[in-house]
């Protein structure tokens, strides 16, 4: 049973989720269509702003080396937060694609901390088993 205290964490999750999502919404950065681009081989996606952009497959995690039927069936979800191609069980993020495509070296160096700060139950586990094993090596001064 959970307790208050997690239930009200829960609540403000989805408060700020729900946030996130309408000011993503009021910029137009959600996607409306996306399109694989044989002969450039590349994904194109219109955002509601009226704006566009196309990413080159190989960059794109999950993709590469995928048929082009395959990368034909993409569709977008979630209310145009996502790409989705379901015979690779691939979903790709539009703000993590747009920061990727548009963002500045700054902005991808901070993407990659939050990614990397992120937590979930598998990484936590992953962590103790580590930890049963005596950790993470030491950095040597040489590789310091």
């Amino acid at each position: 049973m959970a307790t208050k205290t997690q239930i009200d964490k829960a609540l403000a999750g989805h408060a700020a989720a729900a946030a996130r999502g309408r000011a993503r919404k009021a910029r137009g950065d959600l996607a409306t269509s996306a399109r694989y681009d044989a002969d450039r081989k590349r994904v194109h996606v219109e955002l509601q702003s009226g704006s566009a952009f196309a990413v080159p497959v190989e960059l794109l995690q999950g993709l590469k080396g995928a048929k082009r039927a395959q990368l034909e069936r993409v569709t977008v979800t979630g209310r145009g937060i996502a790409l989705y191609w379901p015979e690779l069980d691939v979903d790709l993020s539009i703000p993590d694609l747009l920061a990727g495509s548009l963002g500045t070296r700054a902005w991808m160096k901070a993407l990659g901390k939050r990614g990397g700060s992120t937590t979930s139950g598998t990484k936590a586990a992953a962590a103790r088993e580590n930890g049963k094993r005596g950790g993470r090596p030491r950095k040597s001064q040489a590789s310091a």
